[in-house]
């Protein structure tokens, strides 16, 4: 196969998110909140695998009539953003008042970060919580917290998309790839077994799920705060 037709399968691979995020908006309707999650487990795993094999196939050069970037930003707005803000509003989490402030500061503040040019760092990290609701609200539903604490987290990650805090991306940034990436793996892994198991889960493995998400929010700026912003 020739590399002009690897990239371009690349790009049909990141398109195929778009058909999850169908399949996850359609279980969503119906308040099949398993298979909706479920399919949002997938589209998080083609996100995952599909930068690398850009990168690797050199999409800009080889098939540059498709941008795989504006593509990737669409179906990451659909699966990581505005399909958990309706699950958020539509299930029991959030009673009245609190689930529409959750879905306007979700969708609102995502989509300013989304187009903001500033928000990769120099380590191929992200500058401010890059709007990965789709791991926030699926812990949520896992756990099922109070009101009170799902609305105070929805507010301070939307707030922590416009400071100068480093997320980590658990594929691009080196630093601890060694133990960033396969903590992303075990989530990934821990996402989609809740999801079958309509999120009856043993405590310890949401022991394991909860503690794997603060690891991934957190270790950016742990890595910001020893190493310093560029480092």
């Amino acid at each position: 196969m020739s590399i002009r037709r690897n990239a371009l399968s690349v790009h049909f691979l990141t398109a195929t998110g778009a058909v999850f995020a169908m399949l996850a908006m359609l279980a969503a309707t119906e308040a099949a909140w398993d298979m909706m999650w479920l399919w949002l487990v997938v589209a998080f795993a083609v996100d995952g695998i599909d930068g690398p094999l850009a990168r690797r196939y050199d999409v800009k050069t080889n098939a540059p009539e498709y941008d795989g970037v504006v593509m990737d930003l669409i179906i990451d707005y659909l699966t990581y953003v505005f399909i958990p803000a309706y699950a958020l509003f539509s299930s029991d989490l959030l009673p009245g008042w609190t689930g529409w402030i959750a879905i306007i500061v979700i969708t609102y503040t995502s989509v300013i970060y989304f187009v903001d040019t500033r928000m990769k760092t120099k380590d191929n990290s992200f500058s401010g919580f890059p709007g990965c609701w789709n791991m926030a609200v699926l812990v949520f539903f896992a756990v099922e917290p109070q009101w009170w604490t799902i609305l105070f987290f929805t507010v301070l990650l939307a707030v922590a998309m416009f400071l100068p805090l480093k997320f980590v991306h658990p594929v691009r940034t080196k630093r601890w790839r060694g133990i960033t990436l396969p903590m992303a793996l075990v989530w990934t892994a821990l996402a989609a077994f809740a999801a079958w198991q309509e999120f009856s889960v043993p405590d310890f493995l949401e022991g394991v799920l909860i503690v794997a998400t603060f690891y991934l929010a957190l270790v950016g700026i742990v890595q910001q705060a020893i190493y310093g912003p560029d480092g």
